[in-house]
């Protein structure tokens, strides 16, 4: 969702800075425009990192002691986020 969000900010900046030629008073919407593909910008860098982090691996180690006194280490690699195992 973040990762579209950033596109729709930077493209509407986009048009606000190269498509739109309205002079208004109040305000300077090359300014807004810029600001806006700014913010899109790093709405989809922070959404791209997050997706990485989300699919990174995690590592478990544990270990375990049967009966017999063995100690034996079982390492298992999941995705986190997807519950799968």
């Amino acid at each position: 969702m973040s990762i579209g969000t950033g596109i729709v900010l930077f493209v509407i900046g986009a048009i606000l800075v190269f498509a739109v030629n309205v002079e208004v008073d109040a305000v300077n919407l090359d300014m807004i425009g810029y600001i806006l593909m700014g913010a899109g910008a790093l709405v989809f860098i922070i959404g791209m990192a997050l997706m990485l982090k989300r699919r990174s691996t995690q590592s478990t180690v544990r270990t375990v002691d049967p009966v017999a006194g063995e100690r034996v280490t079982q390492s298992e690699t999941r995705a986190s986020g997807d519950g799968t195992v």
